[in-house]
């Protein structure tokens, strides 16, 4: 019997993470508590539904059709927090000819996190900040496991998006990007920078769970803000995809 996994949701028709149109499968289970996750309803390693790596698949290769030009990627939550299913699931899915793409902050150790890292195709990774105070203010972890992450993704030769989230007071400053581009650049797995506005859509979630949110009074950034934003990282000689606020609402899952 195939490995079983807690599985928060799933797109079968996504065009946001990753190349080309993808099933995306949604995990349960993340250590970071970010105070603008628009999915706080994944943290729970219990919540959701519990299937096989089996099921999950037999359900993906029905939109192989579809998802030819495509693959699927592993989202979540942070899928490496559960390490042997995404393992299972990539591997299955490499066997089948379907390119395969894991999104994550790689909060989770190289210990833990190596052997699917080394078997996925690509990495969509999410830095939430250089500065590991800020990081740590803005998630409740530090940025370590992080950088580490990235270093070893640029050891191995592995594709990477880099993804990070412009909150205005927080991470939307001049210099703070200046630094976080700078950094970037040396970096040559990085194929493109995502910068993802701050948005509230996920508001409502929290209040659904009765939680906190921390950041109801920060503003989405202004159009002279991102502007500002993409021209630091092209400055830079790194290639810039910013996602709308359209886009970007479509990540934001029904409870």
């Amino acid at each position: 019997m195939s490995i079983q996994g807690n599985i928060h949701s799933v797109e079968s028709f996504g065009t946001l993470d990753g190349p080309g149109l993808r099933y995306v499968v949604f995990l349960q289970g993340c250590s970071l508590r970010c105070r603008y996750c628009h999915n706080p309803d994944t943290w729970n390693m219990k919540g959701g539904t519990l299937q096989s790596v089996d099921e999950v698949v037999d359900d993906i290769l029905s939109y192989k059709n579809f998802i030819k030009n495509g693959g699927v990627t592993l989202s979540g939550g942070e899928p490496l927090r559960q390490p042997a299913f995404s393992l299972e699931l990539i591997n299955r899915l490499k066997q089948a000819g379907i390119h395969t793409a894991l999104d994550t902050a790689g909060s989770v150790p190289l210990e833990i996190s190596r052997p699917v890292l080394d078997a996925v195709d690509m990495v969509l990774l999410d830095i939430k900040s250089l500065d590991d105070k800020l990081c740590f203010s803005l998630t409740g972890m530090g940025n370590a496991n992080t950088l580490a992450t990235l270093s070893y993704l640029q050891n191995i030769n592995k594709r990477v998006w880099l993804r990070h989230v412009l909150v205005p007071s927080w991470t939307l400053e001049e210099k703070k990007l200046e630094d976080l581009a700078s950094f970037l650049s040396s970096f040559s797995c990085i194929e493109q920078v995502e910068l993802l506005p701050y948005h509230r859509m996920g508001q409502y979630k929290w209040e659904q769970l009765h939680l906190a949110y921390s950041l109801s009074d920060v503003k989405e950034p202004t159009r002279e803000e991102l502007t500002m934003a993409r021209s630091i990282f092209e400055k830079q000689g790194l290639s810039v995809l910013m996602t709308s606020y359209k886009e970007e609402q479509s990540r934001n899952k029904a409870g």
